[in-house]
């Protein structure tokens, strides 16, 4: 599948903290039909069998949508269930090294906090970066703020979409005006909201507002 920068527009990152009784298929399909224009499968927990199964599921529910699939950090089983694309961190595995093997079709997309941390992902092949934490989360308590003048000196100093992540809801989505991304990940917004489609749909509407600033 053939990725743009506005693909990135409203970039959903899965957590199955959320389930309430639902299936993560159900939850991501109702966050599709909100307006998701990226998705992304993230497991740190389950074993290997059940997270191909997982992403199998969900790489065939987003071909519905025509919607990009990412499965975050594990390139094999990307590659076994022909996702279209990786997101790896800073501590995961480096990212020319998961160029090499992705090929040149997939997509890369790289953790990135530091000007210096972005440029060399941009140099290792990365096609977008998502940088974070910009306000506090609950999601990943273990991340380092990203302050405002930053996103924006990383946005000026690379050439790639960036992606902006953490704790962003529609309320304070509008703060990020001007930085330069290209639109917004998120986990909690999305999949802890009671109604995911709604959550979905207004929060793509304030990303939308936010980038005409």
């Amino acid at each position: 599948m053939d990725f743009k920068k506005r693909n990135l527009l409203l970039y959903a990152v899965t957590d199955r903290s959320w389930l309430r009784g639902e299936t993560l298929y159900d939850q991501a399909e109702k966050a599709l039909k909100g307006g998701t224009t990226m998705l992304q499968l993230r497991e740190k927990d389950l074993c290997k069998a059940d997270f191909l199964l997982e992403a199998e599921k969900l790489k065939v529910l987003c071909r519905r949508y025509g919607v990009p699939f990412i499965v975050n950090d594990d390139v094999e089983i990307a590659d076994a269930v022909g996702a279209d694309g990786v997101h790896v961190g800073q501590s995961d595995m480096e990212a020319g090294r998961v160029r090499t093997l992705l090929g040149p079709d997939k997509i890369l997309g790289v953790s990135a906090q530091t000007v210096e941390e972005a440029l060399l992902a941009q140099k290792r092949g990365a096609d977008y970066l998502g940088v974070g934490a910009v306000f506090p989360t609950d999601t990943k308590k273990d991340a380092d703020a990203v302050g405002y003048d930053t996103l924006q000196a990383i946005c000026r100093a690379v050439s790639i979409p960036v992606v902006a992540i953490g704790g962003i809801t529609k309320d304070n989505v509008s703060r990020l005006a001007g930085s330069g991304i290209d639109g917004i990940a998120v986990v909690s917004a999305i999949f802890a909201a009671p109604d995911i489609e709604r959550a979905a749909a207004e929060l793509k509407s304030a990303v939308r507002e936010m980038l005409k600033r």
